[in-house]
């Protein structure tokens, strides 16, 4: 047992972790200050609306509610051909059937939480058997969540290998690893946890399900992105990054892309590598690109 969490330490050991909760503050707040009016433009406005993951996990979802969901975006192509269209719907599996068959547009991803979202308390073999059935069903993406409570215990070699399993499972189709970074309580624990679900296989990584508070932060985001970074410089291997949860402004989605381009640089400033989870944020970023106010999702 002693080996096996070696292995986990030694890895976290080649990275700083040891951050300074303040001075990450100070320094999110300098890049907010000085660099997000500066990506204040339309240009950067469109390519955020073709970063957004058109996101619907409420209880009330039904097959009706998740169909009309979806012939949105295939509406929204054939009414706004000129603009981007969303990078994802993302749903509960039991809906990604019905996705799948009546999304029309080309380059849409269809994405499933799994793996007993948002809490991730499941038995493993649970956890792979749902992430299967999504994938046969017909997910192309699929967000898991870290198991929160194995972390916060230190039990990193479980975390790991339920990451590793279900990356196994998903094969070539990307997967995203929610860290549930409201909970984790410290800059050095998100750094951590970015780490090993990097080096355990995932191909995106995400702050938050949205369920639990707080959810995304700029803060969060900058951890997560220099982790990003550390791990590119060390494996050549780039990861995606996706804040979720508590993206309730246009001006939010830019700190975000901010953060994104001064950490990342960018070749991050694709809808492939950056992706933002939420639904509210589609309208306004419509309404300020066609300059009155729009509900169209």
């Amino acid at each position: 047992m002693a080996e096996v969490i070696n292995k986990y330490e030694q890895t976290l050991s080649l990275y700083n972790t040891k951050l300074d909760d303040a001075e990450i503050a100070a320094k999110v707040a300098r890049i907010i200050e000085q660099k997000v009016p500066e990506n204040d433009t339309l240009e950067v406005k469109k390519f955020l609306m073709g970063s957004v993951e058109l996101t619907t996990l409420k209880t009330t979802d039904s097959e009706e509610s998740v169909l009309k969901f979806t012939e949105r975006v295939n509406d929204f192509d054939n009414q706004y051909p000129d603009l981007p269209h969303p990078a994802t719907i993302c749903v509960y599996p039991c809906f990604a059937q019905i996705v799948s068959q009546s999304l029309e547009v080309e380059g849409v991803e269809v994405a499933c939480v799994s793996g007993s979202f948002p809490s991730s308390q499941a038995l493993i073999e649970v956890k792979t058997v749902e992430t299967a059935l999504a994938i046969k069903d017909g997910a192309t993406e699929i967000d898991i969540v870290m198991s929160v409570g194995k972390f916060l215990s230190g039990d990193y070699e479980t975390v790991c290998d339920e990451i590793g399993e279900l990356k196994a499972i998903c094969g070539d189709k990307k997967m995203k690893v929610i860290l549930e970074t409201g909970l984790l309580g410290s800059a050095e624990n998100i750094k951590k946890a970015s780490i090993l679900a990097m080096y355990s296989g995932a191909d995106y990584i995400k702050t938050s399900t949205g369920k639990e508070k707080p959810a995304a932060t700029p803060e969060a985001a900058y951890v997560m992105c220099q982790a990003i970074k550390e791990y590119y410089d060390k494996t050549g291997i780039q990861i995606g990054f996706k804040p979720a949860g508590g993206l309730n402004t246009v001006h939010d989605a830019l700190v975000y892309y901010t953060i994104v381009k001064e950490v990342l640089g960018e070749k991050w400033l694709t809808n492939q590598w950056l992706r933002l989870g939420t639904s509210r944020l589609a309208n306004l970023l419509l309404s300020e690109v066609l300059g009155k106010e729009t509900k169209f999702f």
